[in-house]
């Protein structure tokens, strides 16, 4: 095919322009088809629609256009990868964890027909959502929280499929999404996105599709140890009995710090690496509306207006993370004793507020020598915002402009609080450190100097947020195995080799590709 890029309309126009100006940039050329490949909105200056069209003749053509026209570019088509079928004697492999990596792990041994064994600490969806909405509520929290059960922490997020990462999977992983679910807009979108509401149904089909390929998922099962004999995975050892095994998946995700303790115990290899902690921004979505688009806010052209921000001082930096537009602060505790925030949208995106997380850089050089020193920082924060917000799981909340100040305040504002059960006014910088702190501050003068109207002082936060990612990374090596134990495959997010849904899908598949062609 031939890639059109850079057609741009104002929101005025009328979307098939894009294909009137593709076919002149054609120059007279007429292809057998054409379609939009991607479409984003720029802010950066005038608010525009960005398009890229693919053209598709026959291959010798599509070189021609190309060489005559270094504006279009030759591309192979889309191709899903192919995986193929593998016959190996002994067991099946476990995989351990069914968020993302895991999931899509699973997926592409099954497809092979390994028929693996999925043990998942926490719930089914349909269970899984019953138990947070009853803690949302004002319940207990439960083993099945917003990190652990079906689909993982990204089943209870705005479900963002955008990432930083270049790999030919990312197609693969996206057609999977439109296969078992998702709207087929997310194969165009510049920044596609799935919803909560819809993703809690794909994870669902996506274990349904394992279990049809003769895969089994143990749900409310969780590991406890491992089996090792001559350095190699030999089983697994979990609370509904052992399992015996010579491939295992770690896919654990951020939040499994007991695995975490009990790998370090069992001599895997490990080392601190950056993470991020912070608040969550509360504003009106109009605010952010009017922000990035100006006249044009509120137009029917245009999607809820989403941001993204930073902001660097030396080796440390401030910026938002997880912009939920029209979204809601979600309550995402796994430990008793600890509040975490984090952001959730639903796919149409149409609630009334807009939230990020706005985080700072945590060094490996701003904690203690030992490799679970991040864990001990995440979870002290997590228990001061407990404690601030009354020891029931509400969590503090507070003005951003009394942030700045110093000074707890009131929560009367414009901006009501979405976060469930509820909030408790408090002053945030008890929650956490004063480098944080300073460097917040400063994130919020340097975003609304640079964004006229964007107003973050207007807004609420919510704290604390803090499994922004993994504060440990498990290592391997070039052949994607422990390096202290053979068979043994770190994976993902929580294994520090992801940073979202879908480069953890990319690590997963990756993994699965490497068992199945033994290379």
């Amino acid at each position: 095919m031939i890639i059109i890029n850079d057609i741009i309309l104002t929101p005025d126009d009328n979307e098939d322009r894009v294909f009137e100006i593709a076919k002149r940039r054609l120059r007279g050329d007429v292809p057998d088809s054409l379609e939009i490949r991607k479409k984003a909105v720029d802010t950066r200056r005038l608010v525009r629609l960005v398009y890229s069209v693919s053209a598709h003749f026959d291959e010798n053509a599509e070189k021609r256009l190309a060489a005559r026209d270094k504006k279009l570019v030759y591309r192979r088509d889309v191709q899903k990868t192919e995986i193929p079928m593998c016959e190996k004697n002994g067991n099946p492999p476990v995989v351990v964890g069914f968020g993302p990596g895991g999931m899509f792990c699973a997926l592409t041994l099954a497809r092979a027909g390994l028929k693996p064994i999925v043990v998942e600490r926490g719930s089914a969806i349909e269970k899984r959502q019953l138990s947070v909405e009853k803690f949302w509520a004002g319940g207990p929290l439960s083993d099945t929280n917003v990190q652990f059960g079906e689909g993982g922490a990204g089943t209870f997020s705005d479900g963002k499929l955008t990432t930083g990462i270049n790999s030919p999977l990312c197609d693969s992983v996206l057609i999977d999404f439109v296969k078992f679910g998702a709207n087929k807009e997310i194969l165009t979108a510049a920044k596609p996105h799935i919803g909560t509401d819809v993703l809690c149904k794909i994870v669902r089909n996506i274990r349904c599709e394992i279990e049809k390929l003769g895969g089994k998922v143990l749900f409310d099962t969780k590991l406890t140890e491992l089996s090792i004999k001559n350095n190699k995975i030999a089983g697994v050892k979990t609370t509904n009995g052992e399992i015996p095994c010579d491939t295992l998946i770690l896919a654990l995700g951020h939040s499994a710090r007991d695995t975490q303790e009990m790998l370090l115990a069992n001599g895997f290899e490990m080392e601190k690496k950056a993470f991020s902690v912070g608040v969550r921004l509360e504003q009106k979505q109009e605010t952010v509306n009017r922000a990035m688009y100006g006249e044009y806010a509120g137009h029917p052209a245009l999607p809820p207006a989403e941001y993204k921000l930073s902001y660097r001082e030396g080796n440390r930096g401030v910026y938002s993370f997880c912009m939920c537009p029209g979204g809601y602060v979600v309550a995402s505790a796994s430990e008793e004793g600890g509040v975490v925030t984090n952001g959730m949208s639903l796919h149409g995106r149409d609630g009334e507020n807009a939230n990020a997380a706005i985080a700072v850089s945590v060094l490996p050089e701003d904690l203690e020598s030992d490799v679970l020193s991040g864990v001990r920082f995440q979870r002290m924060l997590e228990q001061k915002a407990y404690k601030l917000g009354g020891s029931n799981y509400f969590a503090p909340c507070q003005k951003t402009l009394d942030f700045i100040e110093c000074r707890k305040g009131n929560l009367v504002s414009s901006v009501k609080p979405t976060y469930r059960p509820g909030v408790r006014e408090a002053d945030l910088n008890d929650a956490l450190p004063k480098f944080v702190c300073d460097m917040l501050k400063t994130g919020f003068a340097v975003f609304d100097k640079g964004r006229r109207g964007f107003d973050s002082m207007g807004g609420i936060l919510t704290g604390v947020e803090t499994r922004t990612s993994s504060p440990v990374r498990i290592l391997r090596n070039e052949e994607l195995q422990a390096p202290s134990c053979k068979g043994v495959y770190p994976c993902g997010e929580g294994a520090g080799y992801a940073g979202g849904i879908m480069s953890a899908a990319c690590d997963g598949m990756k993994i699965a590709m490497k068992i199945i062609k033994g290379d």
